[in-house]
């Protein structure tokens, strides 16, 4: 079994698929990291030998990945959120970002909608 920055890689994708379940590594930078060390990215994450994750395992140290990469995203939210831009409002309201309407759609950042009965009001 492949463990590469904490992550359990799954056993039966190709390399480049494999890695990508390292939160940071996306199919551009596993390619690049495979060709880097001429590891053939249509190999199982099985069929690796121990060389070939050590080589592996240093090139993606040259990464930001999983936990500091998390940290740090959550910082520049923060930072945002801190400085009280419109990005950092609208993280802070919980609404989309990046100028998308909020009138039909957006139920994804708004959560599911919950519709409140009017009361009758008592007659005298």
């Amino acid at each position: 079994m492949a463990r590469i920055a904490g992550i359990d890689l799954p056993k039966k994708k190709r390399g480049v698929i494999g890695l990508t379940y390292i939160y940071g590594i996306g199919r551009s930078t596993a390619k690049q990291v495979l060709d880097k060390n001429g590891i053939d990215e249509n190999i199982k994450v099985q069929d690796w030998n121990d060389d070939q994750i050590g080589l592996i395992r240093e090139s993606i140290n040259e990464f930001k990945v999983e936990g500091q990469l998390r940290s740090e995203v959550q910082l520049n939210i923060k930072r945002l959120m801190d400085i009280g831009c419109n990005r950092g409002i609208r993280h802070r309201a919980g609404l989309p970002l990046r100028g998308q309407r909020t009138k039909n759609n957006s139920r994804t950042r708004k959560g599911k909608r919950k519709t409140v009965a009017n009361k009758k009001k008592a007659t005298k």
